[in-house]
């Protein structure tokens, strides 16, 4: 896959492996787009990083991402490439009542938004040079943390999708791409901690990267990174030391 002259957007883009991702492809020499809810942190982005494109939206909302679809192909005809990034990790106590709303946020953001972004994107990706639809799932999707179940089922089924899409897309040009991140150092499942600047450790996001971007230019489509090829292999085998 060539890393270098695509237009990109990236989908939670303003921290973490989305941030990551934007700043690699910018420095090889891409069009980058991020988009995020975070209008005073996409406009600091932008005076930092000349040359980042960034929309504000919220891609838990279905008009949004339709918005945003139909606005990066209009202002960014040379797109040709979608990275489905964001998502939201959060605890969830299975043994008591929880509210529904709080499962389908988790659900529309880590599966809808990304299922239903690419289905905005895929007939012009096809008309393009170079393209691919990368999706970020997580060694959870083969061998869940018990205490985050819905994010680590969302990821499941972002696997299994990846799989159909892949699939369905197998006469395009389109390159399906599933990049499975360990835990990396950064911010997600912020919204659970108390203090909200900490990372929960993991992989240094330079060396997820790395590994990550090597396997983007391999046309390593299922890509899982450091850790999360034992998790890849092994499975449910694992879930009794992930657990204890």
């Amino acid at each position: 896959m060539q890393t270098t002259g695509n237009t990109i957007l990236i989908t939670g883009g303003t921290s973490g492996l989305g941030l990551a991702f934007a700043e690699e492809f910018l420095k090889r020499g891409n069009k980058v787009i991020i988009c995020g809810r975070r209008k005073d942190r996409l406009g600091a982005l932008q005076k930092t990083h000349p040359g980042l494109a960034a929309i504000e939206c919220d891609i838990a909302d279905e008009k949004q991402r339709e918005m945003l679809a139909e606005k990066v192909i209009r202002e960014f005809p040379g797109v040709n490439m979608l990275m489905n990034n964001a998502g939201v990790q959060l605890a969830v106590d299975l043994t008591s009542p929880v509210k529904a709303e709080r499962i389908r946020a988790e659900i529309e953001t880590n599966l809808v938004a990304p299922i239903h972004l690419a289905t905005l994107f895929v007939k012009h990706l096809a008309s393009q040079s170079n393209p691919a639809i990368l999706t970020v799932s997580s060694g959870l999707a083969f061998c869940p943390i018990a205490f985050m179940p819905i994010y680590c089922a969302t990821k499941a089924a972002i696997h299994s999708y990846c799989l159909s899409l892949r699939y369905q897309m197998r006469n395009t040009p389109v390159k399906i791409f599933e990049i499975i991140p360990p835990s990396v150092d950064t911010e997600l499942g912020h919204e659970r901690r108390t203090d909200k600047t900490q990372t929960h450790g993991g992989m240094p996001v330079a060396a997820f990267l790395s590994e990550a971007m090597e396997a983007i230019e391999n046309d390593l489509l299922e890509a899982p990174v450091a850790d999360a090829k034992g998790l890849r292999s092994k499975g449910e085998a694992m879930f009794p030391v992930m657990n204890r």
